[in-house]
């Protein structure tokens, strides 16, 4: 049997769209690769960092859903920007937005500020592990 035990400790600050620590057991790992917002012909779209956010979080689960799981067993996410402050300011549109793609079982989360990414014109990128059964 697996599963993950999402722990907010009364001690920290309020996790507001991710975890604290998310506790695991399960029978399989999946590491997924960054993904940014490629589309199929290998090109960055969306002009804005909510844009590409939404089609870097649709390309980790569909990454995820290959693998044979849901968001709601990604244990740990990370969050590359290449401006921070931009992210900071859009902060309550990307939770709607992973809320609608992902739900409200948040994992344990970073966002790490970047000089770049791989591709230049890409302006955030996300990665994660994930447990399954």
């Amino acid at each position: 049997m697996s599963g993950l035990r999402r722990l907010n400790p009364p001690g920290l600050a309020p996790a507001t769209g991710f975890s604290h620590a998310v506790a695991v057991t399960g029978s399989r790992l999946v590491f997924l690769a960054g993904q940014t917002a490629l589309d199929a012909d290998g090109r960055v779209v969306g002009a804005t960092l909510p844009e590409q956010f939404a089609i870097a979080l649709g390309n980790l689960l569909a990454a995820l859903d290959a693998a044979g799981g849901t968001p709601g067993t990604l244990a740990r996410a990370t969050v590359y920007t290449t401006d921070v402050a931009a992210y900071r300011g859009h902060a309550p549109e990307l939770g709607r937005i992973w809320r609608r793609l992902a739900g409200r079982d948040y994992p344990a989360m970073a966002v790490i500020g970047v000089v770049r990414l791989w591709d230049d014109t890409a302006l955030v990128e996300i990665d994660g592990i994930a447990v399954l059964p």
